[in-house]
């Protein structure tokens, strides 16, 4: 065979080739995608006191793995005593105040009876010396004053009336459901409650991180101060759209992570995001930004999907791990196969890179 004839076998072997692979990867991008566009998410809580205070103990050190309820760091509490006294103080002055209204209303109650009774006994006086003056029994001046004596007794009546509603509304209801007292309880409450934020705690187990608090540090209510890892996992990926139209939820899939190379992991799909950032349209008044490019052939639209692995590594990734995900959304043996030997190809390619 001269090189002639043995060049053109090797340039229908390439091209042969070529045509295989090609038509390979376009049914592995329909019925087994695969991408290395993923990444393994951990919850991240960012912790922020909720008083502000001067830092007098720090109790864990930074990627210390802490449980739920332990103590991470301490703020000076003795403000937030006093508060706490203070509040108790106004709750007894709440008391006090309602004891010495309770013996005004009484007072002003009596005066009231007494205001009521003299305009009663006036009334009668007046009545008596209208019959008088008609018989000419009376002067009609001695009949103007009492007259004038029982409308001011009736004015009496009249204030120590509104005196007494006064004091009613000013002292509310009796008993524990009393306006001043359930505030000043409050005051009392919100004080105790930040005498207890004082002492910042775990809300959930996982590690410490991004820790760069020491003793001596003012801290602001509301400014993060650490992170907190979680332990739950979610593992994201990015998939080319029409790699997708095939993938519903629960559908099988592996995952290969560049921390354990040559491993992989089943998984499973969880979800698939409801869209991207570039289809939210903000009306902010403004007129449609439409992109323009001279390609030919446009990039493909990515849209993200979550997963979650069926059995976790024995050790967590770290959030924003790296990994490759491989899909397989059919039922058919072969392509479940491919899909096996495809990701763990990818697997052992991690070695290297």
């Amino acid at each position: 065979m001269s090189p002639e004839q043995r060049f053109a076998r090797w340039v229908r072997a390439a091209i042969v080739m070529f045509v295989i692979l090609f038509a390979y990867f376009v049914v592995a991008d329909a019925y087994m995608p695969v991408t290395p566009q993923a990444r393994v998410l951990r919850d991240v809580t960012r912790v922020a006191p909720e008083v502000s205070g001067q830092v007098i103990d720090v109790t864990v050190d930074n990627n210390q793995h802490v449980e739920t309820g332990d103590v991470l760091f301490r703020i000076d509490p003795e403000p937030f005593r006093i508060a706490v006294e203070k509040a108790e103080l106004a709750l007894e002055q709440a008391r006090r105040d309602n004891a010495e209204l309770d013996a005004s209303l009484a007072e002003a109650r009596a005066g009231l009876a007494s205001a009521r009774a003299d305009a009663e006994e006036l009334r009668r006086e007046r009545q008596r010396v209208e019959r008088l003056i008609q018989g000419g029994s009376i002067s009609r001046q001695r009949y103007d004053e009492v007259v004038a004596e029982a409308r001011a007794a009736e004015a009496a009546v009249d204030a120590a009336e509104a005196q007494v509603h006064s004091l009613e509304v000013q002292r509310g209801e009796n008993g524990e459901d009393n306006l001043r007292l359930r505030q000043a309880r409050n005051a009392l409450d919100v004080a105790r409650l930040d005498l207890a934020r004082t002492e910042v705690r775990a809300e959930q187990p996982g590690w410490v991180s991004n820790l760069h608090l020491a003793k001596g540090d003012y801290v602001t209510a509301g400014s993060p101060v650490l992170a907190r890892v979680g332990e739950a996992v979610d593992i994201v990926a990015d998939f080319r759209e029409k790699s997708l139209r095939h993938v519903g939820d629960e559908e099988p899939a592996w995952v290969a992570l560049d921390a354990l190379p040559g491993e992989v992991f089943a998984a499973h799909v969880v979800s698939e995001d409801a869209g991207v950032l570039s289809g939210q349209v903000i009306a902010d008044g403004s007129l449609a930004d439409i992109p323009t490019t001279d390609r030919w052939v446009r990039d493909a639209q990515r849209m993200r999907i979550h997963l979650a692995f069926d059995e976790a590594p024995a050790t967590l990734p770290p959030t924003g791990a790296r990994a490759t995900v491989q899909l397989a959304p059919t039922d058919h043996g072969l392509s479940a196969w491919f899909a096996r030997a495809q990701i763990g190809l990818m697997s052992w390619l991690h070695h290297v890179y």
